[in-house]
C-alpha cells in the first residue's frame, strides 16, 4: 500500500471514529430525553425502520444475545414503548411492535440533524453521494459483524 493510500485509510478510520463517538453521544442524548437507554433507543429504531419483529429477529438485527433482547423487550414493554402481539402466521411466536404514537413524540428531536444532513448532501455530486452510500453500507455491515463477534 502506498503511503498516500495508507494516509487516506488512516483518515477514514479517524473520521469514522469521530463520527461514531458523536453519533453515540447524540443517540445517548436522544435516549435520555426519551427516558430510554441508548441500546433501548436503538432497538426501537430497528422496529421503526423494519416494522414488527420477533425477539429472535431483533437479536439477529442487533447482534445482542437472545437473553439480553428478552430483558430489553421486558423493559420497553414496561415503559409502554412496545407491545407483544401474536404472530399472524405462527401461533408459537410473538411480534414486538412499537407504539407509533409514543415514537411520534420523539421524532421532532431528529429534525435539526436530518435537515442539516440534507443540506450537507447539497455539497456533493450524485456520484459522490453514491460512494458515500456504498461506504456507509459497508461500514454498517462491518460494525454489525463486529458486534455479533463480541456478543457470541
Amino acid at each position: 500500500m502506498s503511503s498516500e493510500r495508507a494516509e487516506l485509510v488512516e483518515r477514514i478510520l479517524n473520521g469514522s471514529r469521530a463520527l461514531s463517538t458523536e453519533t453515540v453521544m447524540f443517540h445517548t442524548a436522544i435516549a435520555e430525553l426519551s427516558g430510554l437507554s441508548a441500546v433501548e433507543s436503538k432497538v426501537t429504531d430497528y422496529l421503526a425502520r423494519f416494522g414488527p419483529q420477533t425477539p429472535k429477529a431483533l437479536s439477529q438485527l442487533s447482534g445482542l444475545a437472545p437473553a439480553s433482547i428478552t430483558a430489553l423487550i421486558d423493559r420497553l414493554e414496561g415503559k409502554g414503548i412496545v407491545a407483544r402481539k401474536p404472530h399472524p402466521e405462527d401461533r408459537r411466536k410473538v411480534l414486538i411492535e412499537i407504539d407509533a404514537a409514543r415514537m411520534n413524540t420523539v421524532a421532532p428531536l431528529w429534525d435539526h440533524l436530518v435537515k442539516s444532513v440534507r443540506e450537507a448532501c447539497e455539497n456533493y455530486t450524485d456520484d459522490e453521494l453514491e460512494t458515500v452510500i456504498r461506504f456507509l453500507a459497508d461500514a454498517a455491515a462491518i460494525t454489525h459483524d463486529s458486534t455479533g463477534r463480541l456478543s457470541r
